[in-house]
């Protein structure tokens, strides 16, 4: 079996598990330490009052009795029976550990005489409530003992304990230790997660360019990167090689066509004008200008990301729509459109005007006097509506008129002379910039088209 190494994701997530783990278990383990149920050594202020007395009754043990000779023992056995305070006991042992008095509830100190029995490091314990500590030397003329003493401890338990005690408060001490590990972990994995889906993105808006920080991070991760590179590598390829057979297709094509039109000409001169000579000019005009079509709308798919700005639409479209007034002025038709606004819209500048200069010459051609056209804030988009009172468009074929080649039987026939690329160069600079277009029934009469563009932040 492969010992996982921290290069590769699951490998960072076997070492968070256990170091999480471990840092639990050492936690606590550190935390024992303070645990008044082990043996602890006496604080300063409490070990110098616990000498005071230990020396006080020293010193009256070794003070001759009054009333004749008492033996030490019984001294000591009066000692521990006159005492009234029921909150601490005195109690007294040989060196050897044998107790001498009291006699009495000794189960918590002869647990403890058999782990504190040096009076050079006197200790303390907590059982149950009562806190045990020493030992303390007492030394007599007939004898040394050890002294150790007894009190109720009212401290309230230590915050680890209160974690012991309590499983729920466990798992939440548990959970508040890993979080920073499991936050760490989470970022790791979804920071090349992120760089991912942003590359994707960029892709999607027609960015094909190679990523490097796309292979940083866990091995899986750097695969995934490394792969996604090579397939924008392939894209590009592609996309270089349809360029360049469309660039050859379109001279070996417009070379022909000039020479046909040439000899158009030339027999024109000699032979006059004729109706066949006309239509094979007409062709060969249309034909040239679809070559020229074909070719903007493969460019712009392509390098439409190449020459992206942040402009303000008023400078962006103002100067287009002025002369499109002028030119359905020209056909005797009125176009209108309200104020145009400072909206920030970022993209290339061409590709935008030419998107919507397409839908609005399509309005001016086919409708019949009207042309409105409404520009409208919503949210974080611009909506762009133009209507017109001609014929329209069958519903059926709302959905296919953004189609390349694609006319309308009713009014956009041959005869009419497009080449049915202008809707399918607007919708694809409009895809481009992540915005959108729809066809509708206008309330002129006519057909609305409905674009809309994000803003700029």
């Amino acid at each position: 079996m492969q010992i996982p190494g921290f290069t590769h994701l699951y490998g960072r997530i076997f070492a968070i598990f256990w170091t999480t783990l471990l840092v639990v278990v050492v936690t606590l383990v550190l935390m024992f330490q303070y645990d008044p149920r082990s043996v602890q050594t006496i604080p300063n202020h409490q070990l110098q009052r616990f000498q005071s007395q230990a020396e006080k009754i020293n010193h009256r043990l070794n003070t001759p009795a009054s009333s004749g000779d008492i033996s030490l023992i019984s001294r000591v056995k009066n000692l521990t029976h006159r005492r009234d305070n029921h909150n601490s006991q005195l109690y007294f042992t040989t060196i050897d550990g044998d107790i001498i008095a009291p006699q009495k509830h000794t189960k918590a100190l002869r647990n403890f005489i058999t782990i504190a029995d040096n009076p050079k490091t006197p200790q303390q314990r907590l059982y149950g409530r009562w806190l045990m500590a020493g030992p303390f030397i007492i030394t007599t003329e007939q004898q040394s003992l050890y002294m150790y003493r007894g009190q109720v401890w009212r401290g309230s338990p230590p915050f680890f304990v209160q974690i012991m005690d309590k499983p729920f408060k466990l798992l939440l001490f548990t959970m508040l230790v890993s979080t920073p590990f499991l936050l760490w972990l989470a970022w790791a994995v979804t920071r090349p997660a992120r760089r991912l889906q942003q590359a994707a993105e960029r892709v999607a808006r027609g960015e094909f360019e190679a990523d490097p920080t796309l292979e940083q991070g866990p091995q899986e991760f750097k695969q995934a990167g490394a792969s996604f590179n090579q397939m924008v590598d392939a894209l590009n390829n592609i996309i270089s090689g349809q360029q360049r057979l469309l660039s050859d297709i379109s001279h070996e094509l417009r070379s022909p066509l000039t020479r046909l039109r040439m000899a158009t000409a030339l027999a024109q001169r000699k032979q006059g004008q004729s109706s066949e000579l006309s239509r094979i000019d007409t062709e060969a005009e249309r034909l040239e200008k679809m070559i020229s079509e074909l070719l903007e709308l493969s460019r712009m798919q392509v390098n439409s990301h190449q020459q992206q700005q942040i402009i303000d639409s008023h400078s962006l479209w103002y100067e287009m729509l002025e002369d499109a007034r002028f030119e359905a002025e020209q056909h005797h038709k009125t176009l209108t459109y309200n104020q145009l606004q400072a909206w920030p819209l970022k993209g290339n500048p061409n590709l935008l005007i030419s998107a919507l200069e397409n839908v609005i010459r399509n309005a001016i051609k086919y409708g019949n006097n009207i042309i409105e056209i409404k520009f409208t804030q919503q949210q974080q988009q611009l909506l762009i509506t133009i209507d017109d009172n001609g014929k329209g468009v069958p519903n059926d074929e709302l959905d296919d008129i953004f189609r390349p080649f694609y006319r309308v039987s009713t009014a956009r026939d041959r005869s009419s002379g497009g080449t049915g690329l202008g809707l399918a160069i607007t919708e694809s600079a409009l895809r481009q910039h992540r915005g959108d277009i729809k066809a509708t029934s206008s309330p002129l009469g006519g057909l609305r088209i409905s674009m809309t563009l994000p803003l700029a932040r």
